[in-house]
């Protein structure tokens, strides 16, 4: 049993109302404990001048899966040049844009961050996007099942099935594919695009199927509330990246009906048309409607400057932004009639007027935002930019001098066509402790993860405070993850094996057949095959500890 005290740090726990308290927090045996001062402890860290926050959770990063070994494979230049000097591994898989797993976990941890999870996971493919988010070490993980454009949903949907039966198979396949929740990417637009469809509105009928998007997304929406898994449907709406999608967005929104709904990288559908290139910020219309809506959340997928690889579900969009591919490459695929992938390396520049734009954009919906629990810090890793850049997007959103001084490098024409000059608010510590750890663990319903009480798990980053927040978010002090060091001052002094979170939803077995049905006439994989067991995570993990964020019958969250 060993006994930890971090003392004297200032502590930010958003999720207990502590706004920078000068504070002690004791560990045992991996959770957080009430220490008195004369209790022994094994270790002692003074924490003097130092900020505590919990470990760090992505809620939407693309770390595991095809798509993601795909744009590892598009940018070997990136491996070759781009390994950091203080990596501690000799591999072909160290590039920044989509370093390899090991990689991976070791950034994060070397963050502050101690959970990430993967937002697109194929049905058909679920098991290796397991296997693979399995070897990346000391993160926690999880990830969204893909649905809305596999053709036995389309089906079910589109001969007016029964709204239980797709709420049954919706939790089937959460439980076979172990997820921790649903994605929806291009509502019905994935399967169009195999139908030669090169565009689908929210309310324009799929040109097979005859469903539209607007249905698919409440139809996955109330199955998933009645189902009571903790996470809502998470969004990727549709027309993403094309001009005037804000009226898609909104449209997306109604759809919903007052059902809970995410929707993710929000930023690449907060467009509008206004001005002469009919290309201009969306953000104060989006973020209005938002506001008003309590039962919709956002991610924001901000851009960051410079090389990137894209890497989506959303294969019609893809295509459509092949063309602008930097270098010209493309990959596009599908799976088993379940959705599909395409990859697009992409280099955002300053002094495009369309990429200057997007960087304001997203910037504005984190400072318009009333509510920070309804907003979360991403960049769609790797879409937006590396997940390695949150603490340069940190600064931005907390000093306003450095925000403008990048402001005054861009495209001239930018100020004009969006706000973010104006807009003087700078988010404070407890804001950011909200938008990387409370607020995302809240949406997850990890209760027992982003917050430093009595009982909670000791995930935990600990930051030298300094004026320039860049600076401070890059390398903490000490990482904690399950009471045990894992960093300090950007060492990994350990690699624990992180835990898989998922959730068993209780649906009526009797959807079994159907979807057995369908496998055998449409499927190379077996039915039987098709269910991960928790064997097969624990071996994913290389035996590492289970993490089961379970749900116990239909609208009763554990």
């Amino acid at each position: 049993m060993t006994t930890i005290r971090l003392k004297g740090g200032r502590v930010y726990d958003p999720a207990n109302g502590v706004d920078g308290e000068v504070r002690d927090i004791g560990i045992r045996d991996g959770r957080i404990v009430a220490l008195h001062a004369q209790d022994k402890v094994d270790a002692e860290y003074n924490l003097t001048g130092c900020v505590v926050m919990a470990g760090g959770i992505d809620l939407h990063t693309h770390i595991g899966g095809g798509k993601v070994n795909l744009a590892r494979m598009m940018l070997p230049e990136d491996h070759r040049l781009n390994r950091p000097r203080d990596s501690l591994l000799e591999l072909a898989s160290n590039g920044c844009c989509t370093p390899g797993t090991l990689e991976t976990g070791y950034r994060y941890a070397q963050m502050g961050y101690t959970a990430a999870f993967e937002p697109a996971m194929l049905a058909s493919n679920a098991r290796q996007a397991h296997m693979e988010m399995g070897d990346t070490p000391i993160l926690d993980h999880g990830a969204y099942v893909m649905l809305g454009n596999e053709e036995l949903f389309l089906e079910m949907l589109a001969r007016g099935e029964d709204p239980q039966r797709i709420r049954d198979y919706v939790g089937w396949a959460i439980g076979a594919s172990k997820a921790m929740g649903v994605k929806v990417v291009n509502p019905g637009g994935i399967s169009a695009f195999k139908f030669n469809q090169r565009k689908l509105d929210v309310d324009e009928d799929h040109v097979h199927w005859q469903v539209t998007p607007r249905q698919v997304v409440h139809s996955l929406a109330r199955a998933l509330s009645e189902l009571g898994v903790p996470h809502p449907l998470h969004i990727h709406a549709s027309n993403l990246g094309v001009a005037g999608n804000i009226e898609s967005t909104l449209a997306t929104i109604d759809a919903l009906e007052g059902l809970p709904g995410h929707l993710t990288h929000i930023q690449f559908h907060s467009y509008g048309r206004e001005g002469p290139k009919k290309f201009s910020s969306a953000a104060r219309q989006l973020v209005e409607r938002v506001n008003a809506a309590p039962n919709v959340s956002i991610d924001v997928g901000q851009i960051i400057f410079g090389q990137t690889v894209t890497a989506s579900g959303d294969t019609m969009r893809q295509f459509a932004n092949a063309e602008l591919g930097n270098p010209r490459k493309y990959v596009g695929g599908d799976i088993e009639c379940d959705a599909g992938c395409g990859v697009v390396p992409f280099r955002y520049r300053e002094q495009s007027y369309v990429n200057a734009l997007q960087w304001a954009i997203g910037l504005e919906i984190f400072l318009l935002m009333d509510d920070p629990w309804r907003v979360v810090l991403t960049t769609d890793h790797p879409n937006g930019g590396p997940f390695t850049s949150y603490p340069h997007l940190i600064k931005l959103l907390m000093d306003k001098r450095f925000r403008d001084e990048q402001l005054a490098r861009l495209h001239p024409d930018v100020a004009a066509m969006a706000d973010l000059r104006e807009i003087r608010r700078e988010l404070s510590l407890y804001e950011i402790a909200i938008m990387t750890r409370a607020a995302p663990a809240r949406l997850l319903g990890l209760t027992d993860r982003g917050q430093l009480g009595i009982g909670a798990a000791a995930d935990i980053a600990v930051y030298r405070e300094e004026a320039d927040r860049e600076a401070m978010f890059v390398t903490p002090e000490y990482v904690f993850k399950d009471g045990l060091l894992v960093a300090r001052k950007g060492r990994i002094e350990a690699v624990p094996v992180g835990g898989t979170h998922f959730v068993e939803a209780d649906y009526d077995p009797a959807i079994e057949k159907t979807v057995e049905a369908w496998a055998d006439r449409h499927a190379s994989i077996s039915y039987r095959h098709m269910k991960i067991g928790t064997d097969e995570l624990c071996s994913c993990s290389n035996g590492g500890a289970l993490l089961a964020c379970k749900v116990h019958g239909r609208g009763r969250p554990l």
